[in-house]
């Protein structure tokens, strides 16, 4: 008998070119490659309508997202007030197949009660309002900063009310999911890994020749991360650094341009990017917030050398012991001094491939899902 499923996606997710569709676009692959008829729904704003999506999907269907300050004043998180569309709810009562909701985004009619003669799936890609509270924590004083605020004490009261309509509810990680527990008392939460891109290492033998962080810099905790590291760790380490991303700032430009040790590589393409990746000595991936999983840290281990981290990064991910860890300046500084010496072994990557697989198996990942939905 076929098994269909309806998943509505918080953006259209191909191509696969940023860590919040990785795990969207993989997860349709695998759930095709396992032989599940997927109608999907993704709010459109800025990446269009893309063909590709067809080969995995038995339907797409596309809402745009209500990008109006408007959405800002009634009490309901934009970021799932500005995805509430009416046609989603006139597609989905067409059947009753089971629904998969990508991320609180998406949940509104869940939140309505629209759903309630269904089996609903919320999967979860942080706790939301620790990651806005967070963001508002380091973004710079102004608009952002409040909204990224208000939006946190929403989500807080949002999410609290919508905690248990779904029947399942997955997180990313293990310690995204005991927070929610915790917080939400939603015990029966489930980890289920992020679906990814990567299925062998592409990390190469001996050493590099600089540091590196990279990520998209427009956002407002990846900056920091970025001066944070410039202002406290290579003033003083004469070792060669390269960040690199979307948007950097012309703040963060005129910093780096002070230390002559120091670069930006703007916006590369994707190609150069994963160069920059595979060839850097150390991986330098350090964040200020410990909500969901970061797929920059997964694009570094996949394809990288050495990766330093700080417990922010890799706390309940199970990926701890496959990174160097500090987390003030002067532990991050003394760890690269060592290991910008040690060139990554072939051991090291048999041993990190193990580690990886056990966790990050799409084709397992998928069965789970299956078996979860359809038990």
């Amino acid at each position: 008998m076929e098994k269909h499923i309806h998943i509505i996606c918080l953006d259209v997710p191909y191509p696969p070119d940023y860590g919040g569709v990785f795990d969207l676009f993989y997860k349709l692959k695998y759930l095709h490659r396992a032989g599940i008829l997927v109608h999907l729904h993704c709010f459109e704003y800025g990446r269009g309508q893309q063909d590709e999506l067809k080969k995995y999907c038995h339907t797409v269907h596309y809402y745009p997202r209500k990008l109006n300050r408007a959405h800002l004043l009634g009490g309901i998180p934009y970021m799932v007030s500005s995805r509430a569309d009416s046609a989603l709810w006139r597609n989905l009562s067409k059947d009753h197949y089971p629904v998969l909701i990508e991320g609180i985004h998406c949940s509104f009619l869940l939140y309505k009660n629209k759903l309630r003669e269904r089996k609903v799936i919320l999967r979860l890609h942080n706790i939301e309002f620790d990651y806005y509270r967070l963001q508002s924590r380091h973004a710079p004083a102004g608009f952002k900063k409040l909204y990224y605020y208000i939006e946190s004490l929403l989500l807080k009261r949002y999410e609290k009310k919508l905690s248990h309509k779904p029947d399942l509810v997955f997180t990313v990680t293990n310690n995204d999911r005991e927070r929610y527990v915790s917080i939400f008392g939603r015990k029966d939460a489930r980890y289920l890994p992020v679906f990814i891109p990567w299925n062998h290492l592409s990390s190469k033998e001996g050493r590099g020749e600089y540091c590196l962080y990279h990520g998209n810099l427009s956002i407002s905790e990846n900056e920091g991360v970025a001066l944070w590291l410039i202002e406290t760790v290579f003033t003083t380490l004469h070792i060669p650094f390269i960040i690199a991303g979307k948007n950097p700032s012309a703040n963060l430009k005129k910093k780096a341009a002070k230390v002559p040790h120091i670069r930006i590589i703007e916006s590369p393409d994707e190609e150069t990017m994963q160069e920059l990746i595979e060839d850097a000595q150390v991986n330098i991936l350090p964040s200020f917030t410990n909500t969901g999983i970061k797929l920059k840290l997964l694009h570094a281990l996949y394809c990288g050398r050495h990766c330093l981290v700080n417990d922010n990064m890799v706390t309940g991910t199970g990926l701890e012991s496959l990174c160097r860890i500090g987390n003030k300046a002067e532990e991050l500084t003394a760890e690269i001094q060592k290991i910008f010496k040690e060139p990554f072994t072939d051991t090291e990557m048999t041993r990190r491939l193990k580690i990886l697989q056990s966790n990050f198996d799409n084709n397992k990942n998928a069965a789970t899902l299956i078996s979860m939905v359809w038990e």
